[in-house]
């Protein structure tokens, strides 16, 4: 099942002024019946990359894949942080009516999962988190920053209009981009217009502004944010991963003492493309937890 997408103006009354905020309606995929659970995606990322785990697994849950703003289906806007792609999922839980739900998330999508975790916990039957600590990492955070800025930049400099092939626009890439797993998640957001022209699916350049914001992350010894209980919380770490970097798992049992980690044998960023059978293991016993 598949729905469609869309934008809905509502207003908010802020110490005595009228602001008008845009609320992301999310283009989402449904398979399966059961307990609910959604799965966010990462960067450069779509519901896409999660349908074959979430076809395997539609025998025992309902899982629904949402395209996070400024990706896949759903809309673009020039504003991409993570209280408003945390408000984009707010919209969409009361969309489908889910008062509980199981949510797991990669990447970008991850650090989204936490701060729902944290801002509406009692929605909450379990968290998973699939590679990215949401501390804030300091000391890789500058390289992070350049590695995703060329990435983006690359995006941006690329003329699609005189453009006639997919492969006129992987060659392009290739030069630019040394990773081929991210290549082909950018890939899949090239689409052809019925024009026959190519656009993309992504909105690289409110991404590339809002770049500083994706990088953001928890102080590590916060004190306002500790003790969040009541659910299963799992962190999966890919075994040749920097995301999620195990001295940072102090930290997280201090926001989630329920915090389990595994690691996901032969698998980098991208565990779920990786290693989907371990991934799949993992997010079952996370699921058969609760």
């Amino acid at each position: 099942m598949l729905s469609t997408s869309g934008l809905k103006i509502r207003s908010r009354c802020t110490k005595g002024n009228w602001q008008t905020e845009t609320a992301m309606k999310l283009f989402y995929r449904k398979y399966g019946s059961g307990p609910p659970l959604i799965i966010l995606h990462g960067l450069y990322g779509s519901s896409d990359n999660w349908i074959s785990i979430a076809k395997s697994i539609s025998d025992r849950f309902t899982v629904f894949l949402p395209d996070q703003r400024n990706h896949g289906n759903s809309p673009h806007n020039p504003v991409h942080d993570y209280k408003s792609m945390t408000d984009d999922l707010l919209e969409l839980v009361n969309d489908l009516k889910l008062q509980k739900f199981f949510l797991a998330g990669h990447s970008m999508g991850g650090k989204t999962a936490v701060n729902f975790a944290l801002t509406w916990p009692e929605r909450l039957y379990g968290l998973l988190v699939a590679d990215i600590s949401p501390l804030l990492q300091e000391g890789s955070n500058s390289m992070t920053f350049n590695q995703h800025s060329e990435i983006l930049d690359s995006i941006l400099s690329l003329d699609l209009s005189g453009i006639k092939s997919r492969k006129e626009v992987e060659s392009f890439l290739k030069t630019r981009i040394v990773s081929e797993a991210t290549r082909g998640f950018i890939m899949k957001d090239l689409k052809r217009e019925s024009d026959n022209l190519f656009s993309w699916k992504l909105n690289a350049r409110a991404l590339r502004e809002n770049l500083h914001r994706i990088m953001e992350g928890i102080e590590p010894g916060n004190m306002e944010l500790r003790g969040v209980t009541g659910f299963p919380v799992y962190f999966l770490k890919g075994e040749f991963s920097e995301y999620l970097p195990e001295k940072d798992y102090v930290q997280i049992k201090r926001i989630f003492p329920a915090a389990e980690f595994t690691t996901i044998p032969r698998s980098g960023h991208w565990v779920h493309s990786d290693n989907p059978e371990e991934v799949k293991k993992s997010l079952l016993k996370f699921l058969d937890s609760q």
